[in-house]
């Protein structure tokens, strides 16, 4: 395997970003912690997104080289699910929502296979395929787009200048009661890292042959998708200076507030196989 460029960078600069990657001989993973929803809190410094973040990271770096699929959701839900006690774990069951969650891309060496457990996306491509052609692949939240769909409705309808909801997005704080109530699918109709059971028909796995390969992984905050770091970050900044609220042709269930570089954490990683 080999690197040939990576990139991490938090959507607030004054704030530790959630995002994450992992490099080990056997692994090549981008890890994507999810923003807390609430108010409960597993770590007094740090946010549970960039808690869950580290611990999946954590678990990469130890596991086995010649885990299946299957293993590794397991074991990466074994390893949150100990950060929970067991009186967590009843009310837990109940309140997805406040659970410690991360989605998680992941490249196997030994299986040739990219994992795709959560909202993420990859890029794959060979020397067989046209110059500069590429297989995008993604596995998104059965609800996100339509809550993105609900949120640009909100705005485009409001008498508001468009410019305050950069300030305060009060369209994004009316969707969260419907954020919250598709969270309880959670591990049930689409799959995350987050302490329960992975259900294995929601985890997208991309077979590779032995020829060799070049793949892109990356987190959900690049809304275009590109194959170098430098034409990603070239259609993220157009997208800033075209459409910041993300209510055009990409929808987002929030916008680039005042003050960040972006909507979202990100976290890119190029190499070939």
């Amino acid at each position: 395997m080999q690197i040939i460029e990576q990139s991490i960078v938090a959507k607030n600069p004054t704030k530790k970003c959630e995002d994450g990657i992992v490099v080990t001989k056997d692994y090549i993973a981008v890890i994507d912690g999810s923003t807390s929803k609430t108010d409960r809190r597993f770590s007094l410094f740090r946010s549970n997104g960039r808690y869950c973040m580290q611990l999946v990271n954590r678990y990469i770096r130890k596991a086995k080289g010649n885990l299946t699929c299957r293993q590794f959701c397991n074991g990466v839900t074994s390893a949150i699910a100990r950060h929970y006690s067991r009186r967590d774990m009843l009310r837990l069951a109940e309140h997805p929502e406040e659970r410690l969650t991360a989605s998680a891309i992941v490249y196997s060496r030994l299986n040739r296979e990219i994992w795709m457990i959560g909202d993420c996306q990859c890029l794959v491509g060979n020397d067989e395929m046209e110059a500069g052609s590429f297989t995008f692949f993604d596995n998104p939240k059965p609800y996100e787009q339509e809550l993105a769909e609900q949120r640009a409705v909100i705005i485009n309808g409001s008498n508001m200048p468009k410019e305050q909801f950069l300030e305060h997005d009060t369209a994004r704080e009316a969707i969260i009661p419907h954020m919250l109530e598709t969270m309880q699918q959670q591990n049930k109709k689409y799959a995350v890292i987050d302490g329960f059971p992975i259900p294995q028909q929601c985890v997208r796995i991309i077979t590779l042959d032995f020829q060799p390969w070049e793949v892109v992984l990356a987190s959900d905050g690049y809304p275009f998708l590109e194959p170098t770091l430098a034409a990603s970050e070239e259609r993220l900044a157009w997208q800033r200076t075209h459409d910041p609220l993300n209510i055009g042709q990409f929808k987002a269930t929030k916008a680039f507030a005042a003050g960040n570089n972006s909507f979202d954490d990100r976290a890119y990683i190029r190499f070939r196989v």
